[in-house]
Formats: structure tokens, sequence, C-alpha cells
């Protein structure tokens, strides 16, 4: 069977559609790995009333901005989804999804452009977390694509320099016995400049972590990079959760360390520890880029930053604003909080929902909101809408819930004033924006 490809949409896919059958109307296919205007072989993999799902089989006429993959696991892994585009068109593929979900979710069309921010699209990670096992033979991968399934991996190309080293070293450990069947993830944590390594480890939630305090040792005998290896038990392997969502807040709590608990990330002049389990933005090369369009040029008597994690925005914001009043419900990222925060921050434990409830008749000239793919949430929002509020910059992961919040922001008397798409997610269809609302 063979289609066009009419664009690219949100989640990597290609949208195509079939001939109008008997009932009238044409059904809509996905397919994974292609670009627009592409004609395309593809086989189903699963068929709903609606639509398809395929894969492609043979790429007929390809796009002329198709490159050949950097990574020898592309298309079977479930880590990047755009190595076979070019890195331009990468970005104008994401600009034009951003568009469109905010036009097609919220009906918001955009007054000003959106200005796009990219860097180095290669080893750019400065924190990758990998799935394990020790049986029947080790391996360390990522899941293969549209899967739970291991695929092991021994070089990641989005990874920083520093990591994909440690990769190779645990791959070495592994192959010697080192890992128990008890393990479950690993996490690498760069600094800015790559020099320095936290290591996190994530058990199944049987295993007593002190059991685990050999491995530890052998990782940071064998990595002189190695700050630090943190053990963390988890009543499910990898799962995150809190207000950070799929970010990096895992369930359990630190059981067993060896070395540092934390890394210190160097941004912009501002110094920053980071420890096991704590957010931060995870591309190294366009974390400052980041923070120049959230904080730079704000100033003013008080700000507010929601979804504060570690302070990355807070202490630029500190700088520049009399007071700033920091908002975090992580237990991980809280302490780092209070530690990076200079003293006339006041730092809130206190999920942001229900800070916005409890808040009233506060004036803030600037609220900073960088919230986890499910948003700042239609509640939130229009109690925000009805603070007094002169300026809001969201930091979105997700368009669809950024369409959703500012629709109720614009509604709240807000305008977009700016719009900055900021690639810090490159090869994959991650879509990370910030957008500056005034009234």
């Amino acid at each position: 069977m063979q289609i066009t490809i009419d664009k690219l949409i949100y989640g990597g896919d290609g949208l195509g559609r079939l001939p109008a059958g008997a009932e009238g109307r044409a059904k809509t296919v996905f397919v994974p790995f292609v670009l627009e205007g592409e004609q395309v072989d593809v086989a189903v993999q699963e068929e709903r009333p609606s639509f398809l799902r395929a894969s492609a089989q043979r790429i007929v006429e390809p796009s002329p901005d198709r490159v050949t993959p950097r990574c020898p696991h592309f298309g079977t892994c479930g880590g990047c989804h755009y190595q076979h585009a070019g890195y331009p068109h990468q970005l104008e593929s994401k600009r034009a999804i951003l568009e469109e979900t905010l036009r097609r979710t919220a009906k918001i069309e955009l007054a000003v452009p959106i200005e796009t921010h990219s860097a180095e699209p290669w080893h750019f990670r400065n924190r990758t977390r990998m799935r394990v096992q020790a049986q029947p033979e080790f391996a360390i991968g990522y899941f293969r694509h549209g899967s739970h399934d291991l695929l092991p991996v021994r070089e990641c190309p989005i990874s920083s320099p520093l990591i994909n080293r440690a990769l190779a070293i645990l791959w070495t450990l592994g192959e010697r016995g080192a890992f128990s069947s008890s393990v479950r993830e690993v996490q690498f944590f760069a600094n800015a400049e790559d020099s320095e390594l936290l290591i996190e480890i994530y058990l199944d939630g049987a295993t007593d972590p002190a059991s685990q305090g050999p491995l530890g040792e052998a990782i940071r005998a064998e990595i002189a990079e190695c700050r630090g290896v943190v053990i963390f038990r988890s009543s499910v392997a990898g799962e995150e959760t809190g207000e950070r969502g799929s970010r990096t807040v895992p369930r359990s709590v630190p059981a067993v360390s060896t070395g540092e608990e934390h890394l210190v990330y160097r941004v912009g002049g501002f110094e920053y520890r980071v420890s096991a389990g704590s957010f931060f933005q995870t591309n190294r090369h366009l974390v400052a880029k980041l923070v120049s369009l959230v904080t730079g040029g704000a100033t003013g008597k008080n700000a507010l930053d929601l979804y504060a994690g570690a302070g990355l925005f807070t202490l630029p914001l500190a700088k520049n604003f009399e007071r700033v009043v920091a908002v975090e419900v992580s237990p991980y990222s809280f302490p780092d909080l209070q530690r990076n925060a200079p003293v006339h921050v006041k730092a809130i434990q206190k999920p942001t929902e229900q800070f916005l409830h409890d808040t009233t008749g506060a004036n803030f000239d600037l609220v900073v909101v960088d919230p986890p793919r499910a948003g700042l949430g239609e509640s939130a929002s229009r109690r925000l809408g009805r603070m007094h509020v002169s300026h809001v910059t969201y930091v979105s992961c997700d368009p669809s819930t950024l369409a959703r919040d500012l629709r109720t922001l614009l509604e709240s008397g807000f305008r977009v004033e700016q719009a900055h798409l900021v690639d810090l997610f490159p090869q994959t269809f991650h879509i990370e924006s910030v957008f500056q609302l005034a009234r």
C-alpha cells in the first residue's frame, strides 16, 4: 500500500491518508521515520475505526531533507525520532507543529513570530537514563521503538562524551558480572564542563540496597570522573512521580551512596548544587540560552518562580528582583533550592496548585512557570490569571498542555509578547518553548 506523507505531527510520526473507501471518507495513517511529501510503501501494524498505524517498508520518493542517520540503532531504538531529517528541517518541522498545535487545540493565532534557538545537535545530553539487565547476559540500553524490550546500546550520539565513556566502562563491569539482577536502571548526570559525573542506580523494590554498595565502589574505582554513586530502591523501577511528572523525580528515596550525592552545575556565572533525584535541564549547550530567554532583562520588586526545581531561574531572578518566592514540591529538588537560593529568596515546599490556592492579594511583577508535561492545568491557570500579575513567562515541554493553559491565560487578559522555540532535544520530537505574556 502506497501513501503520501502530508506532514509530521507531535510524537514523531508522519501523517498520511488512504483514499476514501466505501464509507465515504479517507482514513488517517500514522507512520514513524518518514518526512512530509514522501511517497512511502507501508504495511499496516494496527487498525482502528478512524485511523491506521503502519510501518514504512520502502521510501519510494524520498524528501530532499532526508539524510543518513548517524546512529546505527536509529529506527530500532525508541530514543530518537528525527535522525533521518537534516537538522534545519527538524527545527522547521517543530516550529510548524508548535504553531499548528496552538491553532488546532486552543484556536490561538500568534501575532508574533516564533523565534527558534538551537546549538550543537549531537552529544548535547548531560543526563541519560538507561535500562539494565543482568541475565541471561548483561546488557544496558534503551527500549526498542514501540515496545518495552531492551535494546543493548554501547554508544549514544546524543549523550555527552563523558557519559559515553562511562557507559563503555559500565559495559565492561557488567560483562565481568558486577551487576546483580536487582538493578533495573542507571542514570548518568554530567556537569556543565562534562568533567564530573554523578551516577544513580535504581533497584527493584525487593532488594536490600546495602547489598549493592560494592557495585557503587566498583563504579567509582573505574570511572575517575565519577563524584558519586547513589542507589535508589524503587517499588516500580524507573517510576517517576510528583509535579515533575515524567522528567526526573523518582518515587523511591536514596538508600546507599558512595562518594558525593550531588554535582555543582555552573550556568551563566551561577553555581547550582544538583542532587541525585533533583530536576535539572538536560541540554548542556542551551541551558544558558534558556535562562537568558526566561529571566534576561526582567527587573522589578517581586517575582514568583513556580516549579523552581534546584533554582535554575530563581538565582538570576534574585539578582534583579528585590524579593523572589520560589515554589517546589519535590523532596529531592527542594533541599537544593534552599541551598542554592540567596537570603532574600523565600523557598516554599508546596504543590503549585495548592500555593496558588493559598495565595491571595499578592502582587508579582513577573511569574515564571516551568511545569512538567502535564502543564499548569486549568484550575491553576485560572488562579494565576486572577492574581495581580503583570508578566508571565511560561516554559513548556509539551505543546498540547501549553495550548490549553495559554488559552486560559489569554482569556484572563494576557497577550503573547514573545514566543521562542528552544531546541533542547534535537533528533527527537520533543519541543521546548518559552512564551512571554503581558497585560
